[in-house]
């Protein structure tokens, strides 16, 4: 694990993603990510959706989120 010069880990810093798990969204599909995943955005914030195509208009459920982006779920 890494550490900063403090000592402390770097991954105790929190979470600062605008998104929460559980929460659902609705979104388009805009892109692919390297794994086949469907890219969505939520107010500018990466959200990687699987089994989710270019085009499709869903509703997801955010099951994981990072700091730089989150992953979700079709839930409709």
């Amino acid at each position: 694990m890494f550490r900063n010069s403090y000592g402390s880990d770097n991954y105790d810093k929190g979470n600062s993603a605008p998104l929460n798990e559980g929460e659902e969204y609705d979104v388009k599909i805009e892109d692919l990510g390297r794994d086949g995943d469907g890219i969505a955005r939520v107010e500018g914030f990466v959200v990687f959706v699987s089994g989710a195509k270019v085009g499709d208009e869903v509703k997801i459920k955010i099951t994981t989120t990072r700091r730089n982006f989150a992953f979700a779920e079709i839930v409709e």
